[in-house]
């Protein structure tokens, strides 16, 4: 590979680790700013209701961006709006102002979690061989070292939050990302862009399924071993960090399983473990059951989602294309497909809260039986990949 193609690839890997790295730091500080700005828990969901919606509008302008330039451009112009945002919710004057600060970084959300998906595929048709998988694990350790972040300054004021500004504003301005193809025209015909939306959508179900585990997992995990096993007080977060560490490093690992075993016989294996994992959960006797638990469920499920953009954009890419109809073609699927985040991780936030209002065992057993549905699902993962291109976006 060329020191380009190695360039990029780290900058995309930093731009993953990034938004990892901010999102947790912000969302476990949460409870911080809500009793800085007297919000009632009412009021905070209606915020992270929003934040979501809006991260799915950002999704959807990053399609229109990448269409006009590239998806170097879509994931410069989210980090910059990242670091802006966070910014100046963390120094924000007053509860309005922070409200409009959410507001713009999930418009960004959503901006750079299409843009590395984009970048992150396009590298790997040219490296030709799974890549999305470390990608991945990439925005999980990020994550830790968000979390870790947190806990380390949980004793200042949420003011020093915006020095989390200064990590997406340097990835931002800092050169690397792969460039698009500058011969490709900015508008091309319904046929060209045409694409076979019925096994994308197949694969979009997995992305849901794997994110309404994930949710349930990291939203109500906490909960779960607080008010069902009753664990320590200051061990709740057991629930979310072991699931996240086995999530990163089976991620990690995950290019070198996918190119030996393939993409189909790792999802069934993951399904299986994940379901055995989730019944664990809800049989648990006590605490560090549950937790051990929760940290085979992280490894079952971890890659579900780089493999479901991997696959997404292979069926887009098809064979024989024009690298410029090529790159069109996966960068608007990536941008739509992106959707189906969003889309799961509300359900599993709502599904298992409503499901175990009575008892979070029974909220558990619903992603333990729903996860298994990627057993049959694993075969439209199976998808040639596209040739090596000489440009891509």
């Amino acid at each position: 590979m060329t020191p380009t193609l190695r360039r990029a690839r780290a900058a995309v890997l930093a731009g993953f680790g990034v938004q990892g790295l901010v999102l947790i730091s912000l969302t476990t500080r949460l409870p911080d700013f809500a009793e800085r700005w007297d919000l009632s828990e009412l009021e905070l969901s209606g915020l992270l209701l929003m934040m979501v919606l809006l991260a799915g509008v950002g999704s959807v302008l990053a399609e229109s961006v990448a269409r006009r330039h590239d998806s170097a451009r879509v994931l410069r112009t989210g980090l910059l709006l990242v670091g802006a945002a966070v910014g100046v919710l963390a120094l924000a004057p007053a509860a309005g102002v922070f409200a409009a600060a959410l507001a713009a970084y999930g418009v960004a959300l959503g901006l750079v979690d299409a843009g590395t998906n984009m970048q992150a595929v396009a590298l790997e048709h040219r490296y030709d061989r799974p890549l999305l998988p470390s990608f991945h694990g990439a925005w999980t350790l990020g994550g830790v070292v968000g979390a870790g972040l947190t806990l380390a300054t949980s004793g200042l004021p949420t003011e020093v939050a915006a020095a989390l500004a200064v990590v997406p504003l340097t990835v931002a301005l800092g050169a690397g990302l792969l460039p698009g193809d500058r011969g490709a025209p900015t508008r091309l015909t319904a046929a060209q862009v045409a694409v076979p939306w019925r096994p994308i959508a197949l694969v979009g179900v997995a992305m849901v399924l794997f994110y309404m585990v994930d949710t349930a997992a990291t939203t109500w995990g906490p909960v779960y071993l607080d008010e069902v096993v009753e664990s320590p007080e200051g061990l709740v977060a057991l629930a979310t960090l072991p699931y996240l560490v086995a999530s990163g490093l089976v991620r990690l690992g995950g290019d070198r399983l996918v190119a030996r075993w393939g993409p189909a016989r790792v999802l069934r294996v993951g399904a299986l473990l994940a379901a055995l994992a989730l019944a664990v959960v809800v049989a648990a006797p006590s605490w560090p059951v549950a937790v051990l638990g929760f940290t085979l469920l992280g490894a079952g499920v971890s890659v579900i989602a780089p493999l479901s953009f991997s696959a997404a954009a292979r069926l887009a890419a098809g064979s024989g294309l024009d690298p410029a109809v090529r790159r069109a073609r996966v960068d608007a699927v990536i941008a739509r497909f992106n959707q189906f985040n969003y889309v799961g991780a509300l359900l599993g936030s709502v599904l298992t809260g409503v499901v175990g209002a009575g008892s979070l065992r029974v909220g558990f057993a619903v992603p333990m039986v729903l996860v298994l549905a990627m057993v049959p699902l694993a075969r439209v993962f199976v998808v040639p990949r596209p040739a090596p291109a000489s440009a891509a976006g």
